[in-house]
């Protein structure tokens, strides 16, 4: 918190499988700065860090604030993560098993770090501050490169004795699809959406996407893909819907189970496609609801965006440094 009535200053860093967004967040809550960079995991542990750490450098100096004035940082990394020791667990996006990351990023920034999964964090943000405000048990999912989830029970992340909760990416949805296409994450995030479509399309069923993306089909992305469905054209909107109706059906398990009143989603994909999509998502996760009364849940869309993870982020770093 502010010392001697002046603000203190805490980095927040969103680490998914394709960007980063790196952020000066103060004591009183204010973004400051935003770095965006990519992530290119490809270039191994090494090169993500030091892509980590351009920048927190990039990011502190547009908001004129020295690493000797930073408090803490928290760093919000995708996959399984062990928050109590800093360690990523497995992240299949970044390719790391055990990485003790939090420790690598300390030695190398010289400042106080604490790791959480992304979509925790996310969720944090939302909770405190955007679409998860005043509910006290909520999941938060985010359809991105994968799909990561995140819980609150009782106003607090839960996190269960192994770290693990909230991985609702990895339940497996379609058991009986050949491996590698039995997940939830296999199914409807947007790598999976996309990879379906181009499929389709070089199976010559007719689209618009490809005009769209004048002919080159690495070009279809999530901006594109909400583009076609808002243009109404019928392969994405059956691929589009049929993702809706799958991740409704999971959703509508998970609050059966848990009782939850609110479920926020977010990442890329959610961002392109906007509230009608969202809304269709609702309809179905209500339609697989027991019982009656947990159709009351509302599935809303983020309202930080991109600003949800390093803003929760550096709200974990905030909370756990107060602690010690």
């Amino acid at each position: 918190m502010a010392k001697n009535g002046k603000s203190s200053y805490y980095i927040g860093i969103d680490l998914g499988g394709t960007n980063m967004q790196v952020g000066v967040v103060s004591s009183d809550l204010k973004l400051l700065s935003q770095a965006k960079k990519k992530t290119k995991a490809e270039d191994g542990l090494d090169g993500v860090m030091s892509r980590i750490v351009e920048g927190v450098v990039e990011a502190c100096s547009e908001a004129k604030v020295k690493l000797t004035d930073l408090e803490a940082i928290g760093l919000a990394a995708p996959g399984a993560v062990d928050p109590l020791e800093g360690i990523v667990l497995a992240a299949d996006n970044l390719r790391w098993t055990d990485t003790p990351a939090a420790q690598i990023l300390q030695k190398r920034t010289g400042v106080k770090t604490y790791l959480d999964n992304d979509v925790n964090a996310a969720v944090w943000g939302e909770n405190k501050l955007g679409a998860g405000k005043n509910s006290k048990n909520l999941l938060g999912v985010w359809l991105g490169t994968g799909i990561g989830g995140g819980l609150i029970f009782n106003s607090e992340l839960y996190y269960g004795p192994f770290f693990t909760a909230g991985e609702i990416g990895h339940m497996i949805s379609l058991p009986f699809n050949p491996p590698g296409e039995r997940s939830l994450e296999h199914n409807c995030s947007r790598t999976a959406v996309v990879n379906r479509l181009v499929k389709l399309i070089k199976g010559n069923r007719k689209s618009k996407l490809v005009d769209l993306a004048e002919g080159d089909l690495e070009k279809i992305k999530s901006k594109l893909v909400a583009k076609a469905y808002e243009d109404k054209d019928e392969l994405t909107v059956e691929v589009l819907d049929s993702a809706a109706e799958l991740l409704g059906i999971t959703l509508g398990g998970v609050t059966t189970l848990l009782s939850l009143d609110r479920i926020v989603l977010g990442g890329g994909l959610t961002e392109a496609m906007g509230n009608s999509w969202v809304n269709l998502v609702e309809q179905h996760t209500r339609k697989f609801t027991f019982p009656d009364r947990c159709k009351q849940v509302k599935v809303v869309a983020s309202t930080l965006e991109d600003r949800a993870g390093l803003m929760g982020a550096a709200m974990i770093a905030m909370q756990r440094h107060e602690e010690k």
